[in-house]
């Protein structure tokens, strides 16, 4: 059984985790698949945006440490905990912020420590109703890796994000939506479709604008307000220069709906 799924449909690329059994926690063959596939949508063409999901009840239930590669507790030096995360949940959740094309993240079920900070590193977040997530690292005694200190302060605040990261409560899709974790809460049954009309609509825009602006607002919480400005006027200088742009000014003048071509 492949533990990740992969499809292309109408310039949309399809990145399913596939252990239900396991709840979807993710391996180091996985996670290595899904970077894989991340680094495939940049660079192909034909790929105009991403979905990201699972199949099963939960979405992701976090890092499954079993299959992955690493000397054991009592054999380990000093480095090597920061090693194996930097290059493993950090790869991931840089992954998926780095892809030049729009990631939607299709929550199906409970996304639990990495698995939350995949759902949330990506660009919009579609829940199904039984959604869940969970800071779990601190249920474990551990420090929250994988990108969780970074992304979560951007999202909610940082007085939200230490509540969420101190406790560890379970937080419902409803009361996610409601803190702007997520973007919108469906049907379980209304999922897919939501992901897939929110993906296509994507996949049918400027998408060299699209990966400049998503370029941009991530840039942007990390830098002061020049910067930000700088990198704004250049991003627009070289979209100018794309076909998708011209269109764009053309079917405004002309009256008429713009057809990209993601060029």
């Amino acid at each position: 059984m492949d533990e990740v799924l992969h499809r292309t449909e109408n310039n949309v690329s399809w990145i399913t985790l596939n252990r239900p059994e396991a709840m979807n926690a993710v391996t180091w063959d996985q996670r290595e698949r899904v970077i894989a596939l991340l680094a495939e949508a940049s660079a192909d063409p034909a790929v105009r945006a991403v979905v990201v999901t699972a199949t099963g009840k939960g979405f992701c239930a976090g890092a499954d440490l079993r299959g992955s590669p690493g000397a054991p507790a009592g054999e380990r030096v000093a480095g090597d905990v920061s090693r194996m995360i930097r290059l493993g949940a950090q790869r991931l959740i840089t992954a998926v912020l780095d892809c030049e094309k729009p990631v939607v993240a299709a929550v199906n079920g409970t996304a639990a420590g990495i698995g939350a900070h995949l759902a949330l590193a990506c660009d919009l977040v579609i829940a199904a109703e039984a959604a869940r997530f969970i800071e779990v690292f601190v249920r474990r005694g551990l420090v929250p890796d994988g990108g969780g200190a970074y992304l979560l302060p951007r999202l909610v605040g940082p007085q939200k994000a230490k509540e969420l990261m101190f406790f560890g409560d379970a937080v419902p899709a409803v009361e996610a939506e409601r803190l702007g974790l997520v973007n919108r809460v469906v049907p379980a049954e209304e999922l897919e479709a939501t992901a897939r009309e929110w993906a296509e609509r994507l996949a049918q825009g400027p998408t060299r604008a699209l990966a400049m602006t998503k370029q941009l607002v991530n840039a942007s919480l990390d830098g002061d307000r020049a910067a930000a400005l700088a990198a704004e006027a250049t991003a627009q200088e070289i979209n100018m220069t794309t076909a998708d742009a011209n269109e764009g000014v053309a079917s405004f003048v002309e009256r008429r709906t713009p057809k990209y071509l993601g060029r």
